[in-house]
């Protein structure tokens, strides 16, 4: 087997409300790879021994610039993707995530990027894939 072909993957989400039971919803990159201009919640890859607590603040770190803290993990999800033509499992924890910092203290690290903050009811007047859409409910039926 190819050694740079990459096993599961985990990852994991961050689910961010306020107390208005918004959602913080960002739109990727026109660069990214995976999804270019798609809305979703923050996201990403964890680290070689990194625990999907610490990833997923981590990630909310890196992708939005804000810092959290957990309020519940309030479930799983997977997903099949293609690399270099092989199939790879991704299995991802999600999290529902208050903020420690000023929601308007966004910053994303594209310039494309963009953010907003959304009603359950209002999600799909963005283009917000059905995978990030269950994400979200699930925070919703928590």
């Amino acid at each position: 087997m190819d050694m740079e072909i990459p096993g599961d993957r985990r990852l994991a989400a961050a689910v961010v409300m306020d107390d208005d039971d918004q959602v913080l919803l960002v739109r990727r990159s026109e660069k990214e790879r995976f999804l270019p201009r798609v809305w979703g919640v923050p996201c990403g890859k964890l680290e070689p021994g990194e625990s999907p607590e610490g990833g997923v603040l981590r990630e909310l770190k890196e992708e939005t610039g804000l810092r959290g803290e957990i309020v519940a993990r309030i479930g799983e999800s997977s997903f099949v993707s293609e690399y270099r033509g092989h199939e790879i499992k991704n299995w991802q924890q999600n999290f529902r995530v208050r903020l420690l910092s000023d929601p308007g203290e966004i910053k994303l690290p594209e310039a494309d990027q963009d953010s907003k903050w959304l009603s359950l009811q209002r999600l799909t007047e963005v283009d917000i894939d059905d995978y990030n859409l269950d994400v979200v409910r699930q925070a919703f039926s928590y």
